[in-house]
């Protein structure tokens, strides 16, 4: 094993220039990748345990004075912060003095009737605003993976046939095409093809996992904002239209 490891950076050093180059720029995607993956793996984490935690207390907790107060303790949780997104909103609903009569239209405290569903609309579009910008920074990051898996592996590849190129010309230099003064420039040039698959795989891996959570967190965010909205509309803006 020590033999084999020894071997690996002995061709790593006596590589040409460029296949170096193409070396350090793959240990680069390499070392941000995994800072990416690790970084991702527990806030995703996070966010998900939090979201579960949040939902469950919003529901037995059925006061949204009261989850609204809980949710600044879920820091990680986007489900909660869209939430206070929409609270908010609403409660600018209330200070303006807007509720929803019984036939669906707005109304204001004087009783003069606006735009139909004018409030309730405010309210879906900060929902909607809200979960953009969650799942906007849920997804940072992710697309540095995707670029990863997609280009380390042709990155090792140009290293490859750059340092094959330049054994094939030293062999016309030195004028000997035996297997002997072959083999060490194609062995290390193949090191760069290698090492670009092994940056790019667990890439590839880790993004296809990541966007999977990616996806269940976006439609916990969508099923709790409609939740919402139809306790909004039922028990706190119809209701005060009645």
């Amino acid at each position: 094993m020590f033999g084999t490891d020894a071997d690996v950076i002995h061709m790593i050093r006596n590589a040409g220039p460029m296949v170096q180059f193409i070396l350090l720029l793959l240990f680069f995607f390499s070392i941000t990748s995994w800072a990416i993956i690790i970084i991702k793996y527990r806030y995703l984490r996070r966010a998900y345990k939090d979201s579960v935690a949040f939902v469950e207390f919003f529901w037995k907790s059925r006061d949204l004075g009261n989850a609204f107060a809980q949710a600044k303790q879920f820091q990680f949780c986007p489900v909660a912060r869209v939430f206070r997104i929409g609270y908010l909103e609403l409660n600018k609903l209330e200070q303006s003095g807007i509720t929803i009569s019984k036939e669906g239209a707005s109304e204001t405290k004087a009783g003069s009737e606006i735009r139909p569903f004018a409030g309730i609309e405010n309210v879906k579009r900060s929902l909607r605003r809200a979960i953009n910008t969650e799942m906007t920074r849920t997804n940072s990051m992710l697309p540095f993976l995707a670029t990863t898996g997609n280009t380390t592996p042709f990155i090792g590849l140009f290293g490859t046939v750059w340092g094959i190129m330049n054994s094939f010309h030293s062999i016309g230099l030195k004028g000997s095409a035996n297997l002997a003064a072959v083999a060490p420039g194609i062995s290390e040039a193949l090191v760069a093809t290698a090492t670009g698959l092994g940056v790019a795989i667990p890439a590839v891996i880790a993004f296809n996992f990541f966007t999977s959570k990616v996806r269940i967190i976006e439609s916990e965010l969508n099923s709790f904002s409609s939740d919402f909205l139809n306790i909004v509309e039922r028990e706190m803006i119809i209701g005060k239209g009645k």
